[in-house]
């Protein structure tokens, strides 16, 4: 019985319902290693029922990474920012990630780790699962940099790409912490940009 002002709860369907419980499943994982993880607390927690979960997923190691796509896709940074300089975009794009991502990128390395062991996967595998082998943001930093002028046209060594944001991703690991504005930028000025000048020349 509904009381005569309440409306009957709404039965979710589609993507509201696959959202609500991946939603569920994140939750589950941001507060318990992998190991605790179960198809029963999640259905619980998404109030819905172990049928409708397996009709999505075969078993709880695929509910769990779609729950990490999910997440990490919920404050993923889209664009790089234009300030108008190389040195400018990668220090911003630093500092959004930092702002989005830095308390998530913590807990996902640290309670995501006996996902990784028990699927056989790594990070990097992860991470193309999520999302395939589109332009990664510093490859968008470094085409809009040779746009401009600032660096020349040419191959950089995907190392060095990568290196402002696997730089970064230490830091996050190393301290369980936000990175320091002061640290982002000696990343980009000490590091990234004196090999980039050396890969350029």
């Amino acid at each position: 019985m509904y009381l005569k002002n309440e409306s009957p709860p709404q039965r979710r369907r589609g993507q509201a319902l696959q959202d609500a419980i991946l939603a569920a499943a994140g939750d589950e994982l941001m507060e318990k290693d992998f190991a605790e993880f179960t198809i029963d607390a999640v259905a619980a927690r998404a109030a819905t029922s172990r049928a409708v979960i397996y009709r999505r997923w075969n078993d709880k190691q695929e509910l769990a990474i779609a729950a990490v796509a999910y997440l990490v896709k919920q404050d993923a940074v889209e664009s790089v920012p234009d300030t108008g300089s190389l040195r400018g975009d990668v220090i911003a794009l630093l500092q959004e990630v930092n702002q989005r991502r830095s308390r998530l990128g913590i807990i996902r390395m640290v309670q995501f780790g006996g996902l990784l062991r028990n699927t056989d996967t790594s990070l990097a595998k992860l991470t193309e699962m999520i999302w395939g082998r589109r332009r990664s943001l510093m490859d968008q930093a470094l085409e809009r940099a040779v746009e401009r002028g600032e660096i020349p046209a040419g191959q950089i060594p995907d190392r060095i790409a990568r290196l402002p944001a696997d730089l970064f991703r230490h830091e996050v690991l190393w301290t369980m912490e936000a990175v320091p504005e002061q640290t982002i930028e000696e990343i980009v000025d000490l590091v990234f940009l004196p090999l980039l000048s050396r890969s350029a020349d």
